[in-house]
């Protein structure tokens, strides 16, 4: 198989988990990061340094790290104690790189050199890109921790109808070129409405998507999360990405069906209420449905001192499953329909 050009399209543990099961694969990796975090160790240094959110890019070069298994822990690091509790290392040496080389690509294309990464990681826009959403009842969330914490939408459950960008901001010169240079675009896994919708509404990100000749692939979302995607089926997701991508616009879709842990799906849907699991839906598929065991049967440890670990989900993808499910489509494509392939 001719070596592809792979792009992802994410952040935080989706795409964390994304690429260290592709990285295994002979392929050439970029990994397009979100820009709207603004919760815990990130949007402090945001906040408190005026610098751009290094979680998730932190998270993506640990992923491609060839470099020492110490590093790679210490890149990792949270503080527990004293002024930096609840502070990453990683995330403070990106934001000392973007000081330094003044600019956070910049300093990401350092972090890369001094970790050994196989592959690129490329923030979506060096704009001061920041999110805002309305609810049902016209209260507006300024931020994406927002929308994580708020109390109507959380608890309540009264609904998101509208998100956007609270200023504009532009794709970022290296994220649009390898977008048009790809073979095939991945979006997920990732949080609906704090990573691919916002990414999406970065000014000409949608549209290099659109415009690219590359296989698009979506990595469908194992749950749902109260009062954003509540209630949502696989159908309901497509749906909302195509507003942005056009009808018809994914190629294939990595839908999990091998059954949760019992006792980690009890406790998500404890926290989440009913229709927690995301279900496939029966709207006519656009798209080649790839059904597979695609999800990690492990439970999440919450990192000490973490201080947004209650909004972090805790059922997640497989990282060699996931990969090895891609690849193996990617090998027989144009075949007839692979089903359960893992």
């Amino acid at each position: 198989m001719k070596r592809k050009k792979i792009v992802t399209i994410g952040g935080g543990t989706g795409s964390y988990t994304l690429l260290l099961g592709l990285k295994k694969y002979p392929v050439d990796l970029t990994a397009i990061v979100s820009m709207a975090d603004d919760g815990g160790s990130t949007g402090r240094l945001r906040d408190e340094l005026g610098v751009l959110p290094p979680g998730d890019v932190r998270q993506c070069l640990v992923a491609l790290s060839d470099s020492s298994r110490d590093l790679r822990r210490l890149m990792q690091y949270r503080f527990e104690s004293g002024d930096l509790k609840g502070h990453n290392f990683g995330n403070i040496l990106l934001s000392a790189l973007e000081k330094t080389y003044g600019g956070l690509f910049a300093g990401v294309e350092e972090a890369a050199k001094i970790l050994n990464v196989r592959g690129r990681v490329i923030p979506v826009t060096e704009g001061d890109m920041r999110l805002k959403g309305t609810l049902e009842n016209g209260e507006v969330l300024l931020g994406e921790d927002a929308l994580d914490e708020n109390v109507s939408l959380r608890k309540k459950g009264i609904p998101l109808v509208d998100i956007q960008l609270q200023k504009p901001v532009r794709i970022h010169k290296e994220a649009r070129k390898a977008l048009s240079e790809a073979d095939v675009i991945i979006f997920g896994p990732a949080d609906h409405f704090s990573n691919l919708v916002p990414m999406l509404l970065v000014q000409g990100f949608a549209k290099e998507i659109a415009q690219s000749k590359a296989q698009v692939f979506y990595v469908a979302n194992l749950t749902n999360k109260k009062g954003l995607t509540q209630g949502w089926t696989l159908d309901d997701y497509i749906q909302s990405l195509e507003k942005y991508l056009g009808k018809g616009r994914f190629d294939a879709v990595f839908y999990n069906v091998s059954p949760f842990n019992g006792e980690l799906q009890e406790r998500y849907e404890k926290e989440e209420g009913e229709n927690s699991i995301v279900t496939m839906g029966d709207l006519p598929k656009t798209y080649r449905l790839v059904r597979s065991r695609i999800v990690s049967s492990r439970a999440i440890k919450e990192e000490k001192g973490d201080l947004i670990a209650s909004t972090r989900s805790y059922i997640r993808h497989d990282s060699d499953k996931l990969a090895k499910a891609i690849m193996l489509y990617l090998e027989v494509e144009g075949q007839k329909i692979i089903e359960d392939i893992i």
